[in-house]
């Protein structure tokens, strides 16, 4: 479960009293309800980006009468280029609970700024532990948590771009690593030629590109940290704000990049096991075999990505916009992240993959 401290209250001006009643208000309209009361039970972690409050809802009439535990996301103080927005977060976590997939149930979202002053929406909650560093710390490895994760995997890729409510994503890539490429190159600006490092990442992902294959609707945060466990079982999959439409072998490998790994960077597939494990539970769910050629490409698109995040977090904090010890400290990540991603690709190259060693 998610553990709310004394120092970690949420900020006065999202649940004044004013906002508190107006959101109550808009609650029992949108419920059918005679009466919502809000309380709120303290403020989440994970909100480098989103603000995320635990609160209870009581609803007093109306099909979903009765007390719920939830969890209210607002944006944060400020998007990253990655993020999607509430709203879209909100329609697709719609599309994956209807799928099947242990997300949370969402409930509510709204998109009147009169409310709360920010996009936002109410979904159930869902106990377990998510820290990254406290899920890896079992010194046996998870091989049935890693096979789970995968079947889960798999019931989301199951569902396409052309499925009811998912428009509002804009329209899918017809060749999502060309796409993703020219996204990179946006992100990193100028940065992308002056590191040597990101500018071979760059070029290796430019000559190994593959060919367009399946398209499907994928997280792009599908790792370790971002999921909750109770007892050892997965009870829920998290932090929907960078999903998308793309090959669904990126997300297999931003699973398996070394930097969600945490304690146990030997157990490739999340710090929890085998990648094998987890392979075999999405083979299991997804009606695809996963090409491991495919995979190793997007491992090398993750590590870019993560770096390409790590260095507009950093800089929300250098620019005085946004003063935060957790947004300086990834910032500074950035010379990790490329020597995983140096290991990765020493590890690939000049094997039977057919990757191009020399890209320069």
């Amino acid at each position: 479960m998610h553990v709310v401290t004394a120092s970690d209250r949420s900020p006065p001006s999202l649940l004044s009293d004013d906002n508190l009643a107006r959101l109550e208000n808009w609650l029992a309209a949108q419920a059918g309800a005679s009466r919502v009361t809000v309380t709120e039970d303290g403020r989440l972690g994970g909100g480098a980006i989103s603000l995320n409050l635990a609160v209870t809802l009581d609803i007093d009439g109306g099909a979903l009468a009765g007390r719920h535990a939830c969890v209210l996301r607002a944006e944060g103080g400020g998007r990253i280029s990655a993020s999607i927005g509430k709203l879209r977060e909100f329609v697709v976590l719609r599309a994956a609970f209807a799928a099947g997939v242990m997300a949370p149930e969402p409930l509510f979202a709204c998109d009147d700024p009169a409310i709360l002053g920010h996009d936002f929406y109410i979904m159930c909650r869902a106990e377990g532990l998510g820290a990254g560093h406290a899920v890896t710390r079992s010194e046996a490895a998870q091989p049935e948590l890693a096979r789970e994760l995968g079947r889960q995997l798999g019931l989301l890729h199951r569902i396409t771009p052309d499925a009811e409510g998912l428009d509002r994503l804009g329209e899918a890539p017809e060749c999502p690593a060309q796409a993703t490429l020219a996204q990179f190159r946006r992100w990193f600006g100028d940065l992308g030629r002056r590191d040597p490092v990101i500018a071979w990442g760059l070029r290796w992902m430019e000559v190994n590109a593959p060919l367009p294959g399946a398209v499907v609707l994928c997280h792009r945060d599908f790792r370790t940290g971002n999921y909750l466990v109770k007892d050892g079982a997965l009870t829920a999959i998290l932090d929907w704000e960078f999903a998308g439409f793309s090959d669904p072998m990126e997300d297999l490998g931003w699973f398996c990049a070394r930097s969600w790994r945490f304690r146990r960077p030997d157990r490739e597939a999340g710090g929890i096991a085998d990648r094998a494990d987890f392979y075999a539970g999405y083979e299991e769910t997804s009606g695809r075999r996963v090409d491991p050629a495919r995979v190793a490409y997007w491992e090398t698109a993750a590590y870019l990505r993560w770096a390409a995040i790590a260095v507009e977090q950093g800089l929300r904090h250098s620019s005085g916009d946004e003063p935060s010890l957790e947004l300086a400290l990834t910032g500074r990540m950035l010379p990790e992240i490329e020597m995983d991603m140096l290991r990765h690709l020493r590890s690939i190259n000049g094997t039977a993959s057919g990757f191009v060693e020399r890209v320069a």
